[in-house]
C-alpha cells in the first residue's frame, strides 16, 4: 500500500508545470460547434482559463462571476475558456444544459489530458494569460479570500500594452549589407 502511495505521488511530481512567463499549450478542446479553441485565436486580449467541476461548490460560484466579467470588460478585450475536468460525458452535458445562458466558452477534459498539460492536480485552478499569450499568473486551490488579488492582477492584465512579437526571420544567405 505504502509503495501504491509512493508511486503515485511521483507520477503527480512529474506533471508538467505551466508557471508564469511560460508559452502555454495550446489545447483546450472543442467548443460547442466542433471547432478547435486556440489560445492563439485569443492574441492580443487577456485569457483566463479555469479548470472545474460539478463537485467543487467554488467553481460553480466562479463561473457566473467570470462571465460577468468577461460581459463587463468585453469579449475583444477578455475571454474566459472554463474547462470541465475530469467529469463524464452526461455530467458535463447536464450541467452545461443549466449554464447555457453564459457566453463563455466551455470545454470538457473527461480524460484529464488537458488539464495534465496544464499541471492542474486539483481544482480550482486558474491561469490569467496576457495579451502576448504568455502565462502571467497560475492560480491552485484559491478562494473567495483571493478576489482582491485575482481582481488586481487582472486589472493590471488589461491595462498593459499588447506588443505583438513577430518570429525573427532568418537572414538569407548572400543578402546585402
Amino acid at each position: 500500500m505504502l509503495l501504491a502511495c509512493v508511486m503515485a505521488f511521483a507520477a503527480h511530481a512529474g506533471a508538467p508545470k505551466v508557471s508564469s512567463g511560460d508559452m502555454p499549450p495550446d489545447i483546450f478542446g472543442k467548443d460547442e460547434s466542433g471547432d478547435p479553441i486556440s489560445l492563439e485565436n485569443h492574441r492580443g486580449k487577456v485569457v483566463i482559463v479555469t479548470f472545474w467541476a460539478t463537485w467543487c461548490p467554488y467553481c460553480l460560484k466562479e463561473l457566473p462571476i467570470l462571465e460577468n466579467i468577461q460581459n463587463l470588460v468585453g469579449k475583444e478585450r477578455i475571454e474566459v475558456i472554463a474547462v470541465n475536468w475530469k467529469e463524464d460525458r452526461d455530467t458535463y452535458r447536464v450541467v452545461k444544459h443549466r449554464l447555457k445562458d453564459l457566453t463563455l466558452t466551455l470545454t470538457r477534459d473527461t480524460s484529464g489530458r488537458i488539464g495534465e498539460a496544464y499541471g492542474v492536480q486539483s481544482i480550482p485552478h486558474m491561469l490569467m494569460i496576457g495579451k502576448d499569450g504568455r502565462v502571467d499568473t497560475v492560480r491552485r486551490g484559491y478562494s473567495e479570500e483571493d478576489l482582491e488579488d485575482i481582481a488586481a492582477d487582472l486589472n493590471r492584465l488589461l491595462q498593459a500594452p499588447y506588443v505583438a512579437t513577430m518570429p525573427t526571420a532568418p537572414a538569407s544567405a548572400g543578402s546585402a549589407r
